[in-house]
């Protein structure tokens, strides 16, 4: 079964707004809280949404092979290191 384009980038689309959704709804509970781990999750959602729309716009045929799974990257070891952060404080 072949992919058709049209909805490989319709599915793309789908998903960085997805990604942008839930980084937005952090935003939020980060402006409510103040808490710094908010923001990181809302920071590193904003780097997903990013790296799945170059995917699609720049029709990269396989992400890991390119420099845009970089991305992906810089948001996971976000999140590791926001977590890190939130959970060392705690024992101080």
């Amino acid at each position: 079964m072949t992919e058709s384009p049209a909805l490989v980038a319709f599915l793309g689309g789908v998903v960085s707004l997805g990604f942008l959704v839930v980084g937005v709804m952090f935003l939020a509970f980060w402006r409510r809280t103040r808490e710094g781990l908010f923001l990181a999750f809302a920071a590193a959602f904003a780097l997903l949404a990013a790296n799945q729309a170059l995917v699609v716009l720049l029709d990269a045929p396989d992400e890991m092979l390119s420099a845009i799974y970089l991305l992906r990257l810089a948001a996971f070891l976000l999140i590791i290191w926001a977590v890190l952060r939130k959970n060392l404080a705690r024992g101080e």
